[in-house]
């Protein structure tokens, strides 16, 4: 059986970690007991950091050095919002810096970091939060599952 690279499309069981360039793991599943399965195209994985994977072989382990252009980008002033804290479930333990998971009205979660506390409201940032930062993604690419069905 002859290993091919990873094709756009391509369902993978992979091990990943990502890290501002020269920091701590912010995410990485290189000590789960499974690796993980991702679809190249499903949103599980932004698109940016999926175009790297392609034309990797199982087996290899890769880091990528991203700049931030490469990876998350810069932040974006408008997703800095400042919320009521009427808003916010009763008894929320706050703290800034602190980062927080917050339910959208469709139901959706969306990651924002607390930037300040006031007596009213919260400032909070739903930038990613490696926005603006020079990035390590280390992959390995485990095996191939599937690809996608030809037309």
């Amino acid at each position: 059986m002859t290993t091919r690279a990873v094709a756009a499309g391509d369902t993978l069981k992979l091990r990943y970690a990502l890290r501002p360039r020269g920091g701590e793991d912010i995410i990485s599943n290189f000590d789960d007991p499974e690796p993980d399965t991702v679809t190249l195209g499903d949103g599980t994985l932004s698109p940016m950091l999926e175009q790297w994977l392609v034309d990797l072989l199982p087996g290899e382990r890769h880091v990528f050095l991203l700049d931030p252009w490469q990876a998350f980008g810069a932040s974006q002033p408008e997703l800095i919002q400042t919320m009521s804290k009427s808003d916010l479930p009763a008894g929320l333990n706050l703290e800034t810096d602190q980062l927080f998971e917050f339910t959208l009205p469709n139901g959706q979660t969306l990651a924002g970091r607390i930037l300040e506390i006031g007596d009213a409201a919260v400032k909070v940032d739903f930038n990613h939060p490696l926005a603006n930062l020079a990035v390590e993604f280390e992959v390995e690419i485990d095996r191939i599952v599937s690809s996608p069905p030809s037309h």
